[in-house]
């Protein structure tokens, strides 16, 4: 109760889907009904057929890392009026699909790692092994549309007000911990692994 902060848990195949993940009915934001949220990413052998296994890497990271945006409001919403007779329900109910920070960071794999905000107070038994920088896109996605009669989602875009804003991470591990500095992946190159699981997830 002395800390008002919330986590969430996600568990990843290796080797599997590893640079996104769903989140149901929830966009990924640090912060929530007054408390901090953080995203636990264990990655664990997905061929293991054991009730108890290793867990290989290990990363904690700020929600504002995965999405910066605290304003938007999920809502589930529906119409009647479909098919033929027009007494069917069309539910909209949405799912996003996250990037983990596997995808989006280097120098994660086989070790355990914090990110949070560039300017949290951390505690002295973690040593600072990574900057880490997101810039805010120049567009953002304010609607869709969905065509029931040629199956085309089509998004409807608008000027992003915080178009190229920087959000200043830093990156942590025990002392003596782990190795290597935590750097951004290219961004070019996190898109395109995202795209390969999109299409792979589509199929």
């Amino acid at each position: 109760m002395n800390y008002a902060e919330g986590y969430e848990v996600k568990g990843l195949g290796l080797p599997g889907r590893e640079a996104s993940y769903d989140s149901n009915s929830r966009v990924p934001t640090g912060f929530h009904n007054g408390r901090t949220i953080y995203y636990v990413f264990g990655r664990y052998p997905s061929d293991t057929s054991e009730e108890r296994y290793p867990v290989i890497d290990l990363v904690v990271c700020h929600g504002d890392f995965l999405n910066a945006d605290h304003t938007y409001v999920h809502k589930n919403d529906s119409f009647r009026g479909f098919g033929s007779y027009g007494d069917l329900l069309v539910r909209d109910r949405k799912m996003y699909v996250a990037p983990t920070p596997f995808a989006l960071a280097e120098g994660t794999s086989g070790q355990a790692t914090l990110i949070v905000p560039a300017e949290t107070e951390i505690d002295g038994r973690l040593e600072r092994v990574g900057e880490l920088v997101r810039v805010e896109t120049e567009k953002i996605v304010i609607g869709y549309n969905f065509d029931l009669q040629s199956n085309v989602l089509t998004p409807q875009l608008a000027p992003n007000p915080s178009a190229g804003k920087e959000h200043h991470f830093a990156a942590y591990r025990l002392k003596g911990q782990g190795r290597g500095p935590v750097t951004m992946k290219n961004v070019e190159q996190a898109k395109k692994q995202l795209l390969i699981e999109d299409t792979n997830d589509a199929v």
